[in-house]
């Protein structure tokens, strides 16, 4: 078996948490915006507890046909989800929080990412970003931006991530990391352990 056999289109930084062992056998996973599931396509072969939720029904699907318990997918937005509170030993959000429509929606979609996750448990989520590209982004309203890539975002930038890392009750699992690519875009890597 081939490494993309193996490990599907996982986001690198989601490999890299893997590798380092935050993310174990045993441990119940769930996919805020799962999409058509390219990040699940180890945990769901190595036989990990996985759960998810979409907002698009034919990705939803998709993923129900990847997963021996589709019943674990489900058609809903975070921000009104019908999973319990303080599910999930690791909540994944990759490339989800920044399609918010505004500070309140992106605010609701948080909460609801959050609220599904253990004390103790750990959010990986990468999101799009100013970080970097600052200079080359137009706003359009409140954290709206056009990007010079020509799509247009919710972006963050490190005073909110640290803001929002503190007002969650959480601690940064790692330093925040940002990739530009080559100035057209910025996702930074956000990684926090809630508290106890």
């Amino acid at each position: 078996m081939n490494l993309a056999d193996q490990f599907g289109q996982i986001d690198i930084y989601l490999f890299d948490q893997l590798l380092r062992g935050r993310i174990a056998p045993g441990m119940r996973i769930f996919d805020a915006g799962c999409g058509y599931g390219r990040n699940l396509v180890y945990l769901i072969r190595e036989g990990y507890e996985v759960f998810g939720v979409d907002s698009d029904p034919q990705a939803v699907e998709a993923v129900r046909n990847l997963a021996p318990n589709p019943a674990n997918f489900r058609i809903e937005n975070l921000e009104r989800m019908t999973f319990l509170d303080a599910f999930a030993d690791v909540v994944l959000s990759s490339a989800v929080l920044h399609f918010a429509r505004d500070d309140a929606h992106f605010q609701a979609m948080l909460d609801g990412t959050w609220s599904v996750l253990k004390p103790g448990g750990l959010l990986f989520c990468r999101l799009a970003s100013s970080i970097g590209i600052e200079n080359q982004v137009r706003q359009i309203s409140g954290r709206r931006f056009r990007l010079p890539d020509g799509s247009e975002r919710y972006l963050v930038d490190e005073q909110l991530l640290m803001r929002l890392t503190a007002a969650l009750g959480g601690q940064l699992a790692d330093p925040l990391k940002t990739t530009v690519v080559q100035n057209q875009r910025s996702m930074t890597t956000w990684v926090v352990r809630k508290n106890r």
